[in-house]
């Protein structure tokens, strides 16, 4: 009987250190993924930042009204069609860290199963 209980508990301790250790991989990729996704973001705040400031320039030579106005509405599509694509590339990211941070659980779930 002794000897049941023992393997028991030396089974639930391995399974145990197994599902911290797939936990611990687990937030180490997330923090992989959110490190990534800071420098997306600052590579892409770095890039609109220059862009608006292009923009100043061009609004400042600007001849007319009827210029100045089709700078900016061509700023303002460009700007839109690069927030979008950024969108779904942070999309995409954000979905691959779900994918990546979730796997390590997974493999653990299918590989240690409860004791009887």
């Amino acid at each position: 009987m002794f000897g049941t209980f023992q393997n028991f508990t030396d089974d639930f301790q391995k399974m145990s250190k197994a599902g911290f250790d797939a936990a611990v991989h687990s937030y180490g990729e997330v923090s992989k993924g959110l490190q990534a996704i800071a420098s997306k973001v600052t590579d892409y705040s770095k890039v609109t930042f220059e862009d608006a400031t292009r923009l100043f320039e061009k609004l400042v030579k600007a001849k007319s009204i009827e210029q100045a106005i089709e700078i900016q509405s061509q700023y303002a599509k460009n700007a839109f069609d690069t927030y979008i694509a950024e969108l779904t590339k942070f999309g995409e990211l954000y979905a691959s860290i779900a994918r990546t941070a979730i796997r390590p659980v997974e493999d653990h779930s299918q590989t240690h199963q409860v004791p009887h």
